[in-house]
């Protein structure tokens, strides 16, 4: 048993693609090649910076000592300074050039974009494979009628793969946020202190187009298109707030999609995986519990929440900056990119095992069936020579008692031989059993999975070929 706290995010929960995109050796990496980055382009500028030294830098890019930086974070109580002794010691011949004129700001926050850029993309992969299983499933069961449900009370029909286009659509506004937060994405590029580029002035005797460059150079050799076009020493934190905007949109819409697959669990009509040796209920044995479910909305709820922190970070910056906001957004940034990576894959594995059980659906249709076909009923009976008011007030009648039998009496509903007794409607058996088959009452439920897998989703995930684990969707499914 370990003696200390372990955040479960890391132990139980995110996977090893975004943990490493978050570990040190990613940061201190980066702030490494944000130092080549920079003397690279002061070199090309016109300072007195060598090849030599700028190669020893690049050697020793990963071959970061913890030890010593540790110790002389201990000494120096500044975390960067360290890291730049630390990166000079492994450097003899270019110590004088590292961090040259520079402030704490170009490697954490320009590092803070790169991250969070690897991040995004990752949670665009995991999107994109999600949308992928679930127009899967939507193909597979777009002509499988069901209830519909509006204020959970039953509605009209529905398909079960209709249903599972609402989840996709909004998975296709997450990815369209996240495609639109990514092509804007800007580092803080090379700024100084308060945002006014003074030190690079100096270094470069007052030359506005080299210091401009420097800053376009460094931007480009860090894979970015632009850096922001004006700072403080920090970007602004708005853009903290825009990413944790994106992760918490996600999460609402896989919070949808869970509260969804637990409703209809419950119902029995669609379970979430239950391994072969799942244990549900330690007491009650036969307790089928969707475990993978809960676990989506319990850690969707976190990042929703936690979104707040970057935005009253933002809100609560002062001029050029305050140191506010670093102990948060250390915690609470990661840790919404963790919790989003959790749930993203908690819900491929549940949509690519999705079990659906069509005899307990077409139970709970055949329930409500009677009712929903009443103004069918009405127009047969019309055909037959009823008048409309009649026999509507009629089925308001019969429909009362027949709820009456339903819910009072726990009888089978028993609208249909009540309406055939009457000889008002002057209907047959077979009249009304034509009327019974549930695919006349979905609409064009079926049409629309075709029409939307085939012009909004398909084009996505053709585009994004390369990044699905799974072969694009067959619409003959």
């Amino acid at each position: 048993m370990k003696a200390y706290y372990e955040n479960p995010l890391i132990e139980r929960y995110s996977s090893k693609e975004m943990l490493h995109i978050f570990s040190a050796d990613n940061k201190f990496q980066s702030w490494r090649k944000l130092w080549v980055a920079l003397a690279e382009a002061e070199q090309e500028l016109g300072l007195n910076i060598s090849d030599t030294q700028i190669a020893e830098l690049k050697a020793n890019i990963t071959n970061i000592d913890y030890e010593l930086a540790a110790q002389k974070e201990k000494e120096l109580r500044h975390d960067v300074m360290a890291h730049v002794h630390t990166y000079g010691a492994q450097c003899p011949t270019a110590k004088g050039i590292i961090h040259l004129g520079a402030t704490s700001a170009y490697v954490g926050d320009n590092t803070d974009v790169i991250v969070y850029s690897q991040g995004l993309v990752h949670v665009r992969k995991q999107v994109l494979n999600l949308i992928n299983h679930l127009s899967r499933f939507a193909a597979q069961y777009k002509e499988l009628p069901t209830l519909g449900f509006t204020h959970f009370q039953p509605a009209q029909l529905t398909t079960i793969g209709k249903r599972a286009c609402l989840w996709i659509q909004d998975l296709l506004m997450d990815l369209a946020d996240l495609d639109h937060l990514l092509s804007n994405v800007k580092l803080l590029g090379v700024k100084g202190t308060t945002g006014t580029q003074a030190s690079f002035m100096e270094l470069f005797d007052n030359d506005h187009d080299k210091v401009k460059k420097l800053d376009t150079l460094v931007a480009q050799k860090m894979g970015f298109k632009k850096s922001f076009a004006v700072s403080g020493q920090t970007y602004s934190r708005k853009f903290d707030a825009q990413v944790l905007g994106v992760l918490s949109g996600i999460a609402q819409t896989l919070t949808k999609f869970a509260t969804d697959i637990r409703l209809l669990q419950n119902l029995k009509e669609v379970e979430e995986p239950f391994e072969k040796s799942q244990i549900g209920s330690s007491a009650m044995a036969y307790k089928r519990n969707p475990m993978r479910s809960e676990r989506i909305c319990s850690l969707a709820r976190y990042i929703i929440v936690n979104a707040l922190n970057p935005a009253l970070t933002a809100s609560a910056q002062w001029f050029e900056r305050t140191l506010d906001d670093s102990a948060n957004k250390r915690i609470s940034i990661p840790e919404g990119f963790l919790a989003t990576d959790a749930i993203l894959m908690i819900a491929m594995n549940v949509s690519e095992n999705l079990v659906v059980y069509p005899k307990v659906v077409r139970q709970h249709i055949d329930a409500e069936l009677p009712f929903m076909v009443t103004e069918n009923i009405i127009m047969e009976g019309v055909k037959r020579g009823g008048d409309r008011q009649d026999l509507h007030e009629k089925i308001r009648v019969l429909s009362m008692e027949a709820g009456h039998t339903v819910k009072v009496e726990g009888k089978p509903n028993d609208l249909i031989e009540r309406i055939l007794k009457d000889p008002a409607f002057n209907l047959k058996t077979e009249d009304v059993d034509a009327l019974m088959d549930p695919s006349l009452y979905v609409g064009r439920a079926p049409q629309q999975v075709d029409d939307f897998i085939s012009e909004e989703v398909a084009p996505v995930l053709e585009a994004n070929q390369d990044l699905l684990t799974l072969s694009k969707i067959d619409l003959k499914v």
